[in-house]
């Protein structure tokens, strides 16, 4: 029986080879005079081309529209078509045809063809039944290796659940970020009891984020992203991106926009670009702590100094040193320009050689810590408000009486009196530290988000105290920004990121500047200032004018129910 078959099948296999050769001959000899009868129509094709370029060539010189045609042209242009369609049929016949035969004939199997002979058609119709069953063979192989690794991946979570596998080495261990994330998204679920659903798990690049942005993910946060502006900024325009979850916030800010462009726009100034480092060192005795205090504020030891902490980076230069006593306990502020970066690992390190080079010259100090609070970083602090950390911004504009009533729906009086009472008189009430504004945290918190910062950077970032006073005889409204610690970069952490990349890049400053090396992050925190000098405006407009709850109930209180949009 199996010497039967396999008779047979060698069999067919001759035929099939027969069958191809005598076809293969039977198209060679077919195309040959169709090639040779093609002269004409291949000649009559260049010549018709030839002869209406000339034409056209002739009416763009003569400034003739090109769609006025003449007798011999509209056949000139029959005959291309004419042409065309003869030498395509032609072409499809004599040499696409036998390529088809020849792939066929390569891979074994063979396509209908318009032959009469039944014995082939049967033939071919047997070979078509074959040819079906690979894809299925593939898809079939297919299920059994995506079979193999779910029942894979149910092992690993058995094992992260049981604690056999720590979560924060599935990256390391399977190579795979997105296999890793969707393993302990669900090893978490299984833990807790808790449901993630809601919390998206594809299409994010979690490849991105390893080793710079967040570690051990399960999903990300979808936060929607608004645009407010044109801000017209020192002559220039920026569409400024905004991302928050609150209502009003993005239209209020558009509104100051609005009005500063119809004022002929705002001007901003850097005053100070300066990131920060302070590590606590401890002596045996206030005294010692004292000589390298002294030390270190000799001028004559500043430039020795910089080399030691400037070789640590390509762009961290240190510009000062500030220091201050606590007993025995000296800290040290480090100030540095830091290019187009935020800075902080920068200046870290450049403080850390200054250390080591300290070490030799007073071998008995005691390093307590890299970091110890006098910087300040991430916390409200007098040092940052006075001193400056990061970028120190003032921006400003004079707004028109008119536009105040047309576009801001008050009158300058009412806004120079408000900000006196809330911002100035208000806060200091309240003991405020460096918080004499309305709501720039707002503004700064959205841009932040949108441009990849760090979002707890916020805390002395949005330091700034507003001033509005009365110009032009009492007419006009002179408002300005003032915000010493804006601390901002665009390269490195949250930057690099594609949705940050794309809001950076929107606003121009995507990336280091290759030419002047910190103008990008120092464009970025005036349009960070401008943007908040917008919002100051709109929001104290809207509190002179009692439009406040007005609007946040039209704007910020939707009664649809989302969860069933």
């Amino acid at each position: 029986m199996e010497y039967s078959k396999a008779s047979n099948n060698n069999n067919q296999a001759v035929f099939k080879k027969k069958n191809v050769e005598s076809t293969t001959h039977d198209s060679v000899n077919i195309s040959f005079p169709l090639r040779l009868a093609n002269a004409i129509p291949f000649a009559m094709f260049f010549s018709v081309v030839y002869y209406l370029l000339m034409q056209w060539r002739e009416k763009i010189r003569n400034s003739t529209p090109l769609h006025v045609v003449s007798l011999s042209e509209i056949l000139a242009i029959v005959a291309f078509v004419a042409s065309f369609i003869y030498l395509l049929g032609f072409f499809s016949l004599g040499l696409v045809q036998l390529p088809e035969e020849e792939e066929e004939e390569e891979h074994g199997h063979l396509f209908e063809t318009k032959e009469v002979n039944k014995d082939i058609q049967v033939d071919k119709m047997i070979l078509k039944e074959e040819k079906c069953v690979v894809p299925c063979n593939i898809t079939a192989s297919s299920k059994v290796m995506q079979t193999s690794s779910t029942e894979e991946d149910e092992e690993i979570v058995q094992s992260v659940v049981q604690g056999k596998i720590p979560s924060y080495s599935l990256e390391s261990k399977l190579g795979d970020c997105f296999q890793a994330t969707a393993i302990r998204r669900e090893a978490l679920q299984r833990i807790t009891g808790k449901s993630l659903e809601g919390l998206p798990l594809e299409h994010f690049d979690y490849d991105s984020i390893l080793g710079q942005c967040c570690e051990m993910p399960i999903g990300y946060v979808q936060l929607p992203v608004g645009i407010a502006g044109p801000l017209l900024l020192d002559g220039k325009e920026f569409s400024v991106p905004m991302a928050t979850t609150e209502g009003c916030l993005v239209a209020s800010t558009n509104r100051g926009c609005k009005a500063i462009y119809a004022s002929g726009g705002a001007s901003s100034v850097v005053l100070r670009d300066a990131m920060t480092r302070a590590p606590v060192v401890r002596f045996g005795t206030a005294k010692r702590a004292a000589e390298l205090k002294f030390f270190l504020e000799d001028p004559h030891n500043f430039e020795t100094i910089a080399a030691a902490f400037n070789q640590s980076s390509r762009f961290g230069r240190l510009q000062s040193i500030k220091c201050a006593i606590a007993g025995k306990n000296l800290y040290t502020r480090f100030s540095c320009s830091t290019g187009d970066a935020m800075g902080m690992n920068m200046v870290s390190k450049g403080t850390q050689h200054v250390l080591d080079f300290l070490q030799i010259e007073f071998p008995d100090m005691d390093v307590i810590g890299i970091s110890g609070n006098y910087c300040s970083d991430k916390k409200p602090a007098a040092v940052n408000w006075i001193e400056g950390r990061g970028k120190s911004v003032v921006c400003e504009a004079i707004i028109p009486e008119e536009v105040v009533k047309k576009v801001l729906k008050t009158d300058v009086a009412s806004l120079v009196e408000l900000n006196m009472l809330k911002n100035l008189v208000g806060s200091a009430m309240a003991g405020a530290l460096g918080g004499f504004n309305a709501h720039a945290s707002n503004i700064v918190s959205a841009i932040y988000l949108a441009t990849g910062q760090d979002p707890a950077q916020n805390v002395e970032s949005s330091h700034c105290i507003t001033m509005m006073e009365a110009t032009n005889g009492g007419k006009d409204l002179h408002i300005s920004v003032t915000m010493p610690s804006i601390e901002v970069g665009t390269v490195g952490g949250g930057t690099q990121l594609a949705s940050q990349s794309a809001c950076l890049n929107l606003l121009g400053v995507k990336g280091a500047n290759r030419e002047f090396p910190g103008a990008n992050a120092r464009q970025l925190a005036t349009i960070v200032a401008g943007s908040v000098l917008a919002g100051e405006l709109s929001l104290m407009s809207a509190l002179a004018a009692g439009q406040l709850v007005k609007s946040h109930m039209k704007y910020n209180r939707s009664t649809k129910d989302v969860s069933k949009v």
